[in-house]
């Protein structure tokens, strides 16, 4: 096996022209958006807003380090028929039924710096990733105590902010997904997924070449396979029309990982965290189903 080898870059600096999509692909609970109208009125076909949130994180999976963030930037939401930025939806939603969707969706992650993480000391900088690619969801029915369940597979190209929009490999995610709303006004949902990856991701993530060996950093050949488990809930409440207010927690296993052997894994298991608040500032007077 061969490894990808990666430029060293001066900076993780996230584009600011780019920031607002990377807010979205990072916060699942973002999703969900502004508070939901009833659905006789559907939603505005547009709105606008600013989102500001703090995110705890392991700096990669398996990582011992951390890396913690806030980031307060515009966004924008369009529901047209087929192209929509909306959710976790950027691009072309060319399918939608009552129980079928096919769309384009996003995900993302922010790099850190290896100066800053013992166990890749020396390596090129883990680059503030992005994920777009096809995504199709099933609409299972209800699920306990009025819940909704729904099942989602993904399939995205990964892609470094940090480096150009370099390419960093291929991810795919299964995913199951029950979402309640309380009778309080709190939106809740929990899912269970995973992660699997092709070489170059697993490369991005878990490779070291030669060059980057060490006494304690034997050099590694990363494989395709399992990234991760995850696990995750997500709660938001509108505290008006025009205000929301947001929280998150995964937690990821490593258990059955494709490279749990590499060097650069510390840790079996970890967590991500973040809260925040969105306020839509405009919205369009005309309404559109969902």
């Amino acid at each position: 096996m061969t490894h990808a080898t990666h430029p060293a870059r001066a900076s993780n600096r996230v584009p600011q022209s780019l920031a607002a999509l990377l807010a979205l692909s990072a916060l699942p609970t973002l999703a969900q958006g502004v508070p939901e109208a009833p659905p006789s009125s559907g939603k505005p076909l547009w709105e606008l807003g600013v989102v500001g949130f703090g995110t705890s994180q392991q700096a990669y999976p398996g990582s011992a380090e951390r890396t913690n963030r806030g980031l307060v930037v515009p966004y924008a939401v369009y529901r047209g028929q087929f192209w929509r930025v909306d959710r976790d939806t950027v691009g072309l939603r060319a399918v939608k039924t009552p129980s079928f969707e096919l769309d384009i969706g996003f995900a993302g992650s922010f790099g850190a710096r290896s100066k800053d993480l013992p166990a890749r000391s020396g390596m090129p900088d883990l680059g503030t990733l992005v994920e777009f690619g096809p995504r199709v969801k099933w609409h299972l029915g209800a699920g306990p105590a009025g819940s909704r369940l729904r099942a989602d597979a993904a399939l995205r190209g990964v892609y470094d902010l940090s480096d150009g929009l370099a390419y960093r490999g291929v991810t795919f995610e299964p995913r199951l997904v029950l979402e309640n709303r309380s009778r309080s006004g709190w939106n809740h949902s929990a899912s269970v997924s995973l992660v699997a990856g092709n070489r170059r991701l697993g490369d991005t993530l878990y490779g070291v070449a030669p060059a980057f060996a060490t006494g304690s950093r034997p050099a590694y050949a990363a494989d395709s396979g399992l990234v991760a488990w995850r696990l995750g809930v997500s709660a938001s409440k509108s505290l008006n029309p025009d205000w929301l207010l947001f929280g998150f927690a995964r937690l990821e296993s490593l258990a059955g990982a494709a490279n749990r052997a590499s060097p650069l894994v510390e840790r079996r298991t970890g967590a991500t965290v973040g809260m925040g608040l969105s306020y839509t500032w405009a919205r369009s007077s005309t309404r559109v189903p969902d």
